[in-house]
């Protein structure tokens, strides 16, 4: 079912749950910032970033997204043709996916996520949401 066609009231309902989702992963990345949980509201980032490419996806082509994680090869997918420093932010954005889940990398971006540092990804997670808004 991944890449089957959908039709067009499911296009809209697929769109806006993604949407809808999105934002309450927005919102829950903000709380375990406030908790102090830092690298774990990085990874909920990238998963509020990913839901809005794949809702933008769908909206394009009219099918269910691709099952993948990569952030910048979904907005390629979508033909956003990002500028280079969103380019680089969402490869970075899309390491906290693999750095949050995976035993081996978990202590060391751990360690780099402190709250200076885990701001400034909030601060661009959030201007890259309202990129792809604007595309919706």
């Amino acid at each position: 079912m991944e890449n089957q066609d959908i039709d067009s009231i499911n296009i809209e309902i697929i769109k806006n749950h993604l949407i809808e989702t999105s934002c309450e992963d927005f919102k829950t990345m903000n709380d375990l910032f406030e908790t102090g949980s830092y690298h774990w509201a990085l990874f909920v980032g990238h998963i509020s970033v990913e839901k809005l490419l794949k809702a933008l996806y769908v909206k394009l082509h009219k099918k269910h997204a691709p099952l993948i994680h990569n952030l910048y090869r979904l907005a390629e997918l979508c033909d956003t043709e990002p500028s280079d420093e969103y380019s680089d932010w969402l490869d970075t954005i899309t390491s906290f996916n693999i750095n949050s889940r995976y035993d081996d990398y978990k202590k060391e971006f751990r360690s780099l996520c402190t709250r200076e540092y885990t701001e400034l990804w909030i601060s661009r997670i959030k201007e890259l949401r309202e990129w792809i808004k604007k595309m919706l």
